[in-house]
């Protein structure tokens, strides 16, 4: 027998050693082994659960299609008109210039939303009244009430962002949109049209903001850009947009804006989402989990372990692993839309006195 033929004998017997289990070939090697089938069986389960997610959702969509169509075009026959005459007379006193229309516009319809529904959060924050608001705080103890030096330190910030660093941004989608091409600005898209762009645009963000955000969490981008947001480990509403003007710009801005310009929407179709997005950012932020509205644990939850939940709908984080801690927890299973008036915190109690957040 040459030596190459023994050198073949003796991986021929390593190799049924292995599969006999060896002792010489158990430990680390087994345990690498067992990782990879859980991460494969880790990534299959979590595409078998969103291919049934929205199997499921087209379905009943089909099924029900025929009702849908109807109640929405009574309800569009019934409430077309008033939407339109209201388009028709906001163009009539501010014009039909796409300057005006796709730079001005978004910078006016955001900053007011963000002002006008994060100032109620922050009256609450402020004056923690009503009391039995406070029931409701994610982490109780927390910014009761919030410390008026670093909330005017938020404010600032805030502003500096939204009237110095918007605008350029704000620009530079007009010209992008110029160069693209979008619907004439008079007829107002379709109800039924709005409604699947919506749908559209949600996806489009939440993979634009899920991959921007993970990779401000890279070693060097944390520490001298993203760090800043996350010096609230338990974020307030306005906290929304307290980020480093490179974050407000890839993170707070380009998401948003991206699904625009991809299906090149109709400009009040723009200002719609955008204020969807505002109002749904600042409620993540809130600190507070109120009856009838989403669930902002997922990404309060974030800022409290920073390593977890990048996203915003929660599937890419459950595709790619980043939830599994979150998964764990307490947090997870508050993390519903609460159809009752009862606090997440008492229909769901920590298990012991001893427990903390996040264990």
């Amino acid at each position: 027998m040459n030596r190459e033929d023994s050198d073949v004998d003796i991986r021929n017997r390593n190799k049924n050693l292995k599969e006999d289990g060896d002792p010489r070939f158990s430990g680390s090697e087994a345990m690498t082994r067992i990782e990879s089938s859980q991460q494969g069986n880790s990534i299959l389960s979590s595409l078998i659960s969103i291919l049934v997610v929205i199997s499921t959702a087209l379905i009943v969509f089909a099924a029900a299609r025929n009702s849908i169509t109807w109640h929405f075009q009574r309800f569009w026959g019934a409430s077309g008109d008033f939407w339109q005459a209201l388009w028709d007379r906001i163009l009539d006193t501010i014009g039909e210039d796409a300057l005006t229309l796709w730079m001005y516009g978004p910078i006016f319809v955001t900053t007011f939303v963000y002002w006008f529904a994060g100032g109620i959060y922050t009256l609450l924050d402020m004056y923690n009244k009503p009391s039995a608001i406070m029931r409701y705080k994610i982490q109780p103890g927390m910014n009761e009430p919030v410390d008026t030096k670093r909330l005017m330190k938020v404010i600032g910030w805030v502003l500096f962002n939204q009237f110095l660093i918007t605008p350029p941004g704000s620009y530079l989608a007009y010209k992008a949109m110029q160069w693209r091409g979008y619907p004439a600005f008079r007829e107002l898209p379709t109800f039924h049209w709005v409604l699947f762009e919506l749908a559209i645009l949600i996806l489009i963000e939440e993979t634009g903001f899920y991959y921007s955000h993970r990779f401000l969490h890279s070693k060097y981008l944390y520490k001298f850009i993203h760090k800043k947001h996350h010096e609230w480990t338990a974020p307030i509403a306005v906290t929304a947009e307290y980020a480093h003007p490179i974050e407000h710009i890839f993170s707070n801005i380009l998401p948003p804006f991206l699904g625009i310009f991809l299906l090149g929407s109709h400009v009040a179709t723009a200002y719609l989402w955008f204020s969807i997005t505002i109002v749904a950012t600042l409620h993540s932020h809130s600190g507070y989990h109120l009856p009838f509205l989403p669930s902002p644990e997922f990404h309060d939850y974030h800022h409290l372990k920073f390593n977890q939940n990048f996203g915003v709908l929660g599937v890419l984080d459950r595709l790619h692993g980043t939830d599994t801690k979150f998964r764990t927890t307490t947090q997870f299973t508050r993390h519903v839309m609460m159809l009752n008036l009862v606090p997440p915190r008492e229909m769901f109690p920590d298990p012991s006195p001893k427990h903390q957040l996040g264990k």
